[in-house]
């Protein structure tokens, strides 16, 4: 009676784990319809609609949530907008799905630059250096943005302006 007992519970653990493991899809799948949506994200980008191209980029993401592209591209928008914050978390929920995807390392760098993080976009370029040995225009991208440094702030430019003129 006690053995049937454990074989009825060790089968039914046997079978859930089984049928979990085969309801899932690999990860290089992504499903056409997220696909299809970030294509016309694209289209809709280029044709300077970036609020459309924001929704469909989060409906690709609500329909498949392992669409790197839709992160990458949700990232560039919100660089362009001067949210560089909402830009380094998109490029790293990107880098969660593939940590080694140079444009979201090198898009995660220069926001992080924006931001004034440049200790922290330094390690991303030389991530970038360790992936591509050869040199690449990301790595060479990324280093200039560094050498640059981040944006004057309008604070900052408002004190200069304000300040008297030495004789």
């Amino acid at each position: 009676m006690r053995v049937t007992a454990i074989s009825a519970a060790f089968a039914l653990m046997i079978l859930s784990v089984s049928t979990s493991l085969m309801a899932q899809r690999p990860d290089a799948q992504i499903d056409p319809r997220s696909a299809a949506l970030v294509q016309e994200a694209r289209a809709a980008q280029a044709a300077g609609n970036v609020e459309g191209a924001n929704d469909l980029l989060e409906s690709a993401l609500v329909v498949d949530p392992r669409n790197r592209e839709a992160f990458v591209l949700l990232a560039e928008i919100s660089r362009s907008r001067n949210l560089p914050g909402k830009a380094i978390r998109l490029y790293r929920e990107a880098l969660l799905l593939e940590p080694n995807d140079l444009a979201a390392l090198r898009g995660q760098g220069e926001a992080m630059v924006a931001k004034g993080a440049m200790e922290r976009a330094k390690a991303n370029l030389a991530k970038i250096k360790t992936i591509c040995t050869a040199g690449c225009n990301d790595a060479n991208v990324l280093a200039a943005a560094i050498e640059k440094g981040p944006p004057a702030t309008v604070t900052a430019q408002a004190e200069k302006a304000e300040a008297p003129a030495k004789p």
